[in-house]
């Protein structure tokens, strides 16, 4: 049976909740995963899920364990996977609860265990188009079969965080050509296609990114406490329909 991965960001996905834990071992030859993954299924076909922050919502972006959460879904039989992550919207014309399947990725991120490279095991891949085309293309499919406005294309800068961006580091990240900022796609999506999983990231917008809204001095926890509510119903009915057969 084909199997999909669907790696959890901040909010979780309601559609997964009903999923039982999987006993398995955490334990990797790249350390331990910090939550048990969930099996179940929607629509009949089988779904792996796995909280990327841990079961608490607790770790950090730059101290995901990124090489053992995708080296354990592939174990599990994971076929590909699809990432939900939020991000702030460095396009103007990107509204807080937006849907964006960016095709690609600048990374800004450092000190971060990006490779299963190891001393005598030199991994090379071609990361050109890091985001798997027929996984976008099913996505961008479903979305137009639920009615849910997907908005297709787009750059994902990946920052290091766990801070918000300076506005000079925005307009610095807008001059290289992003349109979404985060924290969690790499080294996620190159270790994906290491693996040969292929990956798609579906991002959803919380907040303008720093310098970019109405007031330009802050950020509103609050109204992106709401637009991540509203989003993260949105890319549920999504993939509800990514799964109708």
């Amino acid at each position: 049976m084909s199997c999909t991965a669907i790696l959890v960001g901040s909010g979780g996905l309601p559609s997964l909740t009903a999923f039982d834990d999987h006993e398995c071992t955490l334990a990797t030859p790249f350390g331990t995963v910090l939550s048990a993954p969930r099996i179940g299924s929607i629509k009949d076909q089988q779904v792996i899920a796995l909280a990327r922050h841990g079961a608490s919502h607790s770790v950090v972006p730059h101290e995901v364990n990124y090489r053992a959460n995708l080296w354990l879904l592939k174990k599990l039989g994971a076929h590909r996977v699809i990432a939900t992550h939020t991000v702030g919207a460095i396009d103007a014309t990107l509204q807080p609860s937006a849907l964006v399947l960016p095709e690609q990725i600048i990374d800004y991120t450092w000190g971060r265990q990006h490779s299963y490279s190891g001393q005598n095991d030199l991994i090379h891949v071609d990361f050109s188009v890091p985001y798997d085309r027929a996984l976008r293309h099913a996505l961008m499919s479903a979305a137009a079969a639920t009615g849910v406005d997907l908005i297709n294309g787009g750059v994902y800068g990946c920052t290091q965080g766990p801070r918000l961006e300076t506005a000079a580091e925005i307009d610095r990240m807008q001059r290289d050509g992003c349109t979404v900022v985060g924290m969690t796609a790499m080294p996620e999506a190159a270790l994906a296609r290491e693996l040969d999983l292929p990956y798609a990231s579906l991002c959803i917008v919380v907040n303008p990114a720093a310098g970019r809204g109405r007031i330009r001095e802050s950020i509103d926890l609050d109204a992106l406490n709401a637009a991540r509510v509203q989003g993260v119903a949105a890319a549920d009915r999504l993939l509800v329909g990514y799964f109708e057969p």
